[in-house]
């Protein structure tokens, strides 16, 4: 197969340099410091507020200085994952990457073009004084992934364009105008360890290999959760033999739909057996449930050495009852647009010492009344359970402009480069612009990017020539504004 070009060249190999960079979400130091040399080494007018979002002017093109200033934004943080077959640390290593095909991936980690390629794109405007251009201002944010604590600590007035195209975006050829809001409800159930029965027989269960992806863009795509599998044996067992728990790590981070789920039970020994003929029966429903969208999932039972202790009896039946009856996935549809208006991600269930286990779900909605309804269905589920709850304050959304200039912009010069049109649509997923929308009354926005698939798990990548279609379309827009 003849290799694929990567182009633009230049955009491919800043985002080269940016892989060498760390930037873990609230871990983004590393890349602050990068991003600042960067813009101070071109010459360019450079800045980092208290909250460490960047920002680096660059001036117009000649004869260009009376058009209105853009702001060009990414987000210069990552998610942070990785197989569990391999060793890498986030916090020092570099993205390793690879061409398969069309495709850029990186060798068993999120490949970091959300938002590198962003970023890249926005560098390789800044090194290049052949493009023209009316004043520009190119601010990358930090910690978008895990709250978006970037965008929401900036103050008013760090940014001064009146126009902003966001370039956080993962399907070319269509154009956000709207987002969803968003918010996390955290659980802890408290208790005291107490001994494991002396008739126990131990078993690790762990549930891997699923598709996983964004817990908000890909939610209705009808992906398994590994959480919610892992859950329904449990429920099952809980009902059958008494199951009792004595360790659980499930799922991962509160933005993206678990792939993997462990757990550490015990049934009385003498349906040890049954335990492992149910197993069987429950993996292959499962596998025929999702066969179109999880062909890599795997079931794996094995004997384990007996741990001296177990779930109190009571807290251990209110656990798996409410985890079995809290919502997950889509929870209704926009009545307006063929989207998502409303779901909910069972994100993490994990106990983080003896006695204390931890659960994490994130719900979504473009309406703020069903985001917190949808927040308070869980939080009931729970509360019902004797845990305690708290529902974080969460992120707005962000409203369509129905008189958007640069909308206007956008799509006329996607027409007449490609001879097509665009897809004009909102998101089900939270962007930095339904905070700008709060902080900057009036700023005109877009949001568009490149194709990428499987973000926010170690299948993430990146289709290669739709970066150079973006790349192309953001020019044409700067030139026309």
């Amino acid at each position: 197969m003849e290799k694929i070009e990567l182009k633009p060249a230049k955009v491919f190999e800043m985002f080269a340099r940016i892989n060498t960079v760390p930037r873990p979400s609230k871990r983004e130091e590393k890349m602050i410091s990068f991003l600042r040399e960067f813009g101070e080494g071109l010459g360019l007018e450079t800045k980092v507020d208290e909250t460490g979002n960047v920002l680096i002017r660059k001036p117009a093109s000649p004869g260009m200085e009376n058009r209105p200033t853009v702001i060009l934004q990414s987000h210069m943080d990552m998610v942070c994952e990785k197989n569990n077959d391999i060793t890498f640390d986030f916090d020092n290593d570099a993205i390793q990457t690879y061409i398969d095909g069309e495709w850029m991936k990186a060798k068993g980690t999120t490949l970091g073009a959300d938002d590198g390629i962003g970023c890249a794109m926005e560098m390789a405007i800044l090194a290049d004084d052949s493009l023209k251009h009316g004043p520009l201002e190119c601010v990358f944010t930090r910690d978008e992934e895990t709250g978006l604590t970037g965008a929401e600590g900036m103050q008013p007035g760090f940014m001064s364009g009146q126009m902003l195209i966001n370039l956080d975006s993962e399907d070319e050829g269509e154009l956000f105008v709207s987002c969803a809001g968003g918010c996390r409800t955290a659980v802890t159930f408290r208790f005291t360890p107490e001994a494991a029965p002396a008739d126990a027989f131990f078993l690790q269960l762990t549930i891997k290999g699923l598709t996983g992806g964004h817990s908000g863009d890909d939610i209705d795509k009808k992906r398994a959760n590994a959480n919610k599998l892992l859950v329904r044996y449990l429920y099952d067992g809980l009902k059958k033999w008494g199951l009792r728990l004595s360790d659980i790590q499930a799922g991962g981070l509160h933005n993206a739909i678990p792939r993997e789920a462990s757990c550490l039970v015990c049934v009385p020994v003498q349906y040890k057996e049954q335990a492992r003929a149910d197993w069987n029966i429950f993996a292959a429903e499962v596998q025929e449930e999702f066969c179109a969208t999880e062909k890599t999932m795997e079931f794996l039972m094995e004997s384990a050495e007996p741990a001296a202790t177990v779930l109190p009896e009571d807290v251990n039946r209110r656990l798996i009852l409410a985890l079995q009856g809290v919502d997950n996935g889509v929870y209704a549809m926009s009545q307006e647009i063929a989207l998502v208006e409303t779901s909910s991600n069972l994100a993490s269930i994990k106990q983080v010492e003896p006695g204390v286990i931890f659960v994490n779900s994130s719900q979504r909605s473009s309406l703020l009344s069903n985001r917190l309804n949808m927040a308070h269905t869980v939080a009931a589920v729970f509360e019902l359970a004797g845990a305690e709850v708290e529902i974080g304050e969460g992120y707005p959304g962000w409203a369509m402009n129905p008189k958007s200039e640069i909308l206007r912009i956008a799509r006329e010069q996607y027409v007449k480069l490609f001879q097509k049109e665009p897809v004009v649509r909102g998101i089900h997923a939270g962007l930095e612009c339904g905070l700008f929308s709060e902080k900057y009354p009036g700023l005109d926005m877009v949001s568009f990017g490149p194709t990428l698939r499987g973000v926010h798990s170690p299948d993430e990548r990146l289709l290669i020539p739709t970066v150079d279609m973006v790349w192309r379309h953001l020019l044409a827009i700067l030139e026309n504004v």
